[in-house]
């Protein structure tokens, strides 16, 4: 049961009250001093463990009883407060959290469009034929569209929108544009950091990127290798055009499937296209 008030007159619960309000602040007092000290043991570099544990109690009693928030130092409370938000965003989605998902990549997805038809188009839905248009070639001298430019535009402020989004809605519980190395033979999958990919690009090592796949979003808990869901957004070129996962070509490791069906493969979970106006599907 809960404790009821102290009442004027009630002297027993009164002494009681005080005595466990006591006992809280001095804890509190000394969690904090723990903190601000470091309390590294000599030489080791590291917290001992007995603190640890203390400054860990103290957090979780945070967590678990806002009572004791009320008491720590404002420095213990806004990492133990922190934690807890934390922890909140990365439980395993449930359906109202997958909904309020799909609603910000929608909304992304459409933001994106609009911005970027604004900008370099007037606010006008691009044509077949402006998107057909060729503006210039890759490094393997095939030819860049217009469709493919403009591709390129929505898919960073796509990116930045969720970013923006998702720091709230799931800190620490999302990726973006996440490379990923796939061992086709032994289905091993590792991460590859950016600054990795441009120094194999900066020493002419470009094939070492063959068959890495690089979802546009990918949901976790914490830990980008246990995806919960991945997604990519599409702009399709003009818009009435469907939506699809693009094919890999001849004689690439991935050759006759999609790219969603290597993030399946790969990720173990089957991925979501995003587009303007219809949103996420599968």
């Amino acid at each position: 049961m809960e404790p009821h008030p102290t009442r004027h007159g009630d002297g027993g619960a009164g002494i009681l009250a005080r005595s466990v309000g006591m006992r809280i602040r001095h804890m509190a007092a000394l969690l904090g001093w723990l903190l601000l000290c470091g309390c590294q043991s000599a030489g080791s570099g590291q917290p001992r463990r007995e603190y640890r544990q203390a400054l860990d109690s103290g957090t979780n009693a945070c967590r678990t009883n806002p009572a004791y928030c009320a008491v720590m130092p404002t420095r213990i409370r806004a990492t133990a407060q922190a934690g807890a938000s934390v922890a909140e965003a990365l439980k395993v989605m449930d359906a109202a959290a997958r909904g309020r998902l799909h609603d910000i990549l929608k909304k992304c997805a459409n933001l994106a469009n609009e911005e970027v038809n604004l900008r370099l188009l007037d606010g006008k839905t691009p044509t077949a034929q402006q998107c057909e248009e060729q503006v210039g070639t890759d490094a393997a001298g095939k030819p860049i569209t217009r469709a493919m430019q403009w591709g390129q535009e929505k898919h960073v402020v796509a990116l930045r929108c969720v970013q923006e989004h998702l720091s709230v809605e799931r800190p620490g519980g999302f990726s973006l544009e996440q490379r990923y190395g796939y061992d086709l033979k032994t289905g091993a999958l590792r991460l590859i950091t950016r600054a990795q990919a441009e120094a194999w690009l900066r020493s002419g090592q470009a094939g070492q990127l063959l068959g890495t796949l690089i979802p546009d979003v990918v949901i976790h808990l914490g830990e980008p290798l246990e995806p919960e869901a991945a997604f990519d957004f599409k702009f399709p070129c003009p818009i009435s055009n469907p939506a699809s996962w693009r094919r890999y070509p001849r004689n690439h490791p991935y050759e006759g499937k999609t790219q969603g069906q290597m993030y399946e493969q790969a990720l173990g979970v089957r991925p979501w296209l995003v587009v303007p106006i219809h949103g996420a599907f599968q």
